[in-house]
């Protein structure tokens, strides 16, 4: 029976702040390595027999950065299924269930993985999702247990009953807790990653919350498709409760069972576990990016824009982007959601976009602003398109930088070249493409009342978006 990856990719990484954020989350970085956590996360299972293309359930704001990164590594996925809002894990996994029963013949035995954790040693996850596999057939309810290398609070905990049954789900402990659970040697730490038949599921949802699952199908045979996406109804899913795995039905079954993993697993849940999940210098050091150090130990420093020195540090985390600087103790690493939390509630854009901003088209990046200004970098990709579209408030002076554009301004159509540039008056359709086989960069000079990303109004777009 083949295996159908259900990977899970709707967290945001609050405690990866400010590299992950809202926009543009953990699982779409290259924390660990060349490949993001995602892309890692889908070939995991590579060269294992008999699995199937994956199927992703995903925030609709990122569907074209999920989509591009499985481009990048020659993944054709089965689907990729859209939410409108989060819900938690257990409404995702019933859309996955839903969508693989609607195109299979008998069932479906389903991987589910969340798309941001770290596995090491993928031999012995393959050997581990084999035993999971023979149980999940059985019509078990699979979840895998990571064998603890700490008394860890961050984590939940599993506590082993005989063979591979399930005597208790356990929630976070304190440390006291903690120490005991790991010298007993009868505890796991919840993973997040199941296996079961895709008929099972819904059988034991049904079970425990029904309303969910009829939520969760009215949405999904109320969705459409939407080119290499499927949407599901917004309105039916807004009804449905927000509930985990965990807390729907894997505490409350007869049918759970555990499959101890040992694999050098991390969920990369804040900056202390991607230190600890990270190799180090002969001083405990992470470093990446123009960084010197002296004096310095046993600290994670990391520098994306500019030179960073660090002098008498020890335990520290020190994370600088173009537009932050997060300074903080390792042992304070699962506090940095406060700091989230507060740009949230002051509407500050530090929570939710990197300077650099992507879109299906390519991205754009802040360099310049000033009270009726501002500028930033356009990159658009080969082949790719601006829609066609006019702003109410403010006009555009674009400059070629690098490549060729075409350019559409009202009823004219022409071409622009290097240290070439237009006018886009106020009010004004417009375009930009680029025809051309290598990157076109464009320096956009902004001006007007107001320069909010909202003032757009598209006409055509070949990504339907319609915000």
């Amino acid at each position: 029976m083949k295996i159908n990856p259900v990977i899970l990719s709707g967290g945001s990484g609050t405690r990866l702040w400010p590299l992950s954020r809202e926009h543009y989350p953990k699982q779409l970085l290259c924390l660990l390595g060349e490949q993001t956590l995602l892309q890692q996360t889908v070939s995991r299972l590579d060269g294992m027999k008999e699995v199937a293309a994956p199927l992703l359930v995903c925030n609709e704001e990122h569907r074209f950065l999920i989509a591009e990164q499985l481009r990048q590594i020659g993944k054709v996925p089965a689907d990729i299924i859209l939410e409108p809002a989060g819900r938690n894990t257990a409404p995702a996994l019933t859309l996955a269930a839903l969508a693989l029963m609607k195109h299979s013949s008998n069932d479906a035995l389903m991987l589910v993985m969340p798309a941001d954790h770290v596995i090491k040693n993928t031999q012995k996850f393959h050997a581990a999702v084999g035993e999971g596999a023979s149980l999940a057939q059985k019509g078990h309810l699979v979840t895998f247990g990571i064998v603890p290398t700490m008394p860890e609070t961050g984590y939940g905990y599993i506590k082993r009953g005989n063979g591979n049954a399930v005597e208790a789900f356990v929630e976070k402990p304190d440390a006291k807790t903690a120490e005991k659970y790991f010298t007993s040697g009868e505890y796991l730490w919840n993973s997040g990653m199941f296996m079961m038949l895709a008929s099972v599921w819904l059988d034991e949802l049904k079970r425990f919350h029904p309303a969910m699952l009829e939520a969760c199908k009215t949405a999904h045979e109320q969705g459409h498709r939407d080119a290499d996406f499927y949407r599901i109804n917004a309105q039916a899913f807004g009804s449905c409760q927000s509930n985990s795995i965990d807390y729907a039905v894997m505490e409350a079954t007869s049918r759970a069972a555990v499959v101890a993993l040992d694999a050098g697993w991390s969920d990369i849940g804040a900056w202390s576990s991607l230190w600890e999940a990270s190799t180090r210098d002969a001083e405990g050091n992470v470093v990446q990016g123009d960084v010197f150090m002296h004096a310095t130990q046993n600290t994670l420093l990391i520098s994306q824009h500019r030179f960073l020195a660090a002098v008498g540090l020890d335990d520290i985390i020190v994370v600088e982007t173009p537009d932050a600087v997060l300074v903080a103790h390792k042992n304070h690493a699962q506090d940095v959601k406060e700091v989230v939390s507060r740009l949230k509630s002051e509407k500050r854009s530090e929570y939710q976009t990197h300077r650099r901003v992507y879109r299906p088209w390519g991205s754009y990046e802040g360099i310049d602003a000033g009270p009726r200004f501002q500028v930033k970098r356009l990159m658009v990709n080969p082949g790719a398109a601006l829609s066609l579209q006019m702003h109410h408030h403010r006009a555009e002076h674009w400059i070629v930088v690098k490549g060729t554009a075409r350019v559409t301004k009202g009823e004219e159509v022409f071409m622009l070249t290097e240290n070439q540039s237009t006018y886009i008056p106020l009010g004004t359709k417009h375009r930009l493409e680029n025809l051309g086989n290598i990157p076109l960069e464009i320096i956009e000079v902004q001006s007007g009342s107001y320069l909010g990303e909202d003032d757009i109004v598209r006409f055509e777009d070949k990504y339907n978006r319609t915000k």
